[in-house]
């Protein structure tokens, strides 16, 4: 029986993200993915993703949805059979971090959202990857889909999220670390962070990758999530 597999987006982000893992997948996961940037808090982002779920479900979160997959883990932790932490965080927004999501948010409002433009790729895919257009191209389709409302929703929700470094040590599903050697956006120390704090966990480290692994080494994350689903 294929594993109910809950796997969360990052900002700007849709379904596409995961085609990969989900065609990889097929034969052990039965995937899920919820539309995140209708709603403009991390705790309706998790209500949201909640209801599509099944009772009990393993659990991914990419980027931002890393920081939705700690809020499930504080709502419903016994629906949550293992986690799985991708090129994300526990730490909250710096006062930098949110001064510059204000500032976005303040252009997008004027009429200057404009999606992923081609400066601000290398922050998060490696540099070897950025005349790739199977990486490239969906970056800039999925962020033309979530649109400027949807981006400023996401944006307001990760300022406003909570510190979830204390809620590391109480995790005990067997859980999976990952991220990029070179993502810059959230980097490799913030994994071991992560992993260090985790009692059940295990660190995957994707070399010559960004921030954009399900992306740009899709292979890869398929293969680790494959294990740890196996676990």
């Amino acid at each position: 029986m294929p594993i109910p597999l809950l796997l969360l987006p990052g900002l700007l982000n849709t379904r596409r993200l995961w085609d990969s893992q989900i065609a990889d997948l097929a034969d052990v996961a039965e995937v899920t993915v919820p539309e995140l940037w209708h709603h403009a808090s991390i705790g309706a982002m998790a209500e949201a993703a909640l209801k599509l779920a099944p009772e009990r479900f393993a659990l991914g979160g990419f980027s931002m949805g890393g920081y939705v997959a700690f809020e499930i883990l504080r709502r419903a932790p016994e629906r949550v059979e293992r986690l799985a932490l991708m090129d994300t965080q526990a730490t909250p927004d710096t006062p930098e971090a949110t001064a510059r999501r204000r500032g976005f948010i303040e252009q997008t409002k004027l009429g200057r959202f404009h999606g992923v433009q081609p400066s601000l790729l290398p922050q998060i895919v490696h540099r070897s990857r950025l005349d790739d257009q199977s990486v490239i191209r969906p970056i800039v389709e999925m962020a033309a889909e979530v649109g400027a409302d949807g981006f400023c929703r996401e944006q307001i929700a990760m300022i406003d999220r909570p510190d979830s470094r204390p809620l590391l040590i109480g995790i005990k599903q067997p859980t999976l670390v990952l991220v990029g050697r070179q993502d810059i956006a959230t980097p490799l120390i913030r994994a071991e962070e992560m992993a260090a704090g985790i009692s059940h966990s295990q660190l995957v480290v994707i070399e010559t990758c960004g921030h954009m692994s399900p992306l740009e080494k899709p292979a890869e994350v398929s293969a680790a999530l494959r294990r740890w689903l196996k676990q």
